[in-house]
């Protein structure tokens, strides 16, 4: 089993940032990918970024160019650096860890990400 914390959600004003941070710890077999997905009230889950073991990257067409996703191996940890955040950022952000050998995919359980005026 994987457990994650997660931090870093908040109010922020439109144009601002915020910096999601994510630890995973457990039963956790390499090589896996890290990312954040999002989900709006009313809306589906979706992808925002993620990143492999060997750090590639793969980001949405919404939020390319605005935020940023690294990624500590030694200490399961994944980063968003949002900037530049728009009210439709707003949403809650759930970091997720799935594995490359036999798939298993884990969510963490959310923080919310609030861009108002």
């Amino acid at each position: 089993q994987v457990q994650f914390v997660e931090s870093g959600g908040g109010l922020v004003q439109p144009g601002g940032s915020l910096k999601l941070s994510c630890a995973a710890s457990g039963s956790i077999l390499s090589p896996y990918t890290m990312g954040w997905y999002r989900q709006a009230p009313g809306k589906q889950r979706e992808l925002v970024a993620t990143i492999t073991s060997a750090r590639g990257i793969n980001y949405a067409d919404s939020v390319r160019g605005r935020f940023t996703i690294s990624r500590d191996n030694a200490k399961n940890t994944a980063i968003l650096q949002m900037n530049s955040l728009k009210p439709e950022d707003t949403a809650v952000y759930y970091c997720n860890l799935r594995t490359w050998i036999g798939g298993d995919n884990y969510w963490g359980q959310g923080t919310q990400v609030t861009v108002s005026s």
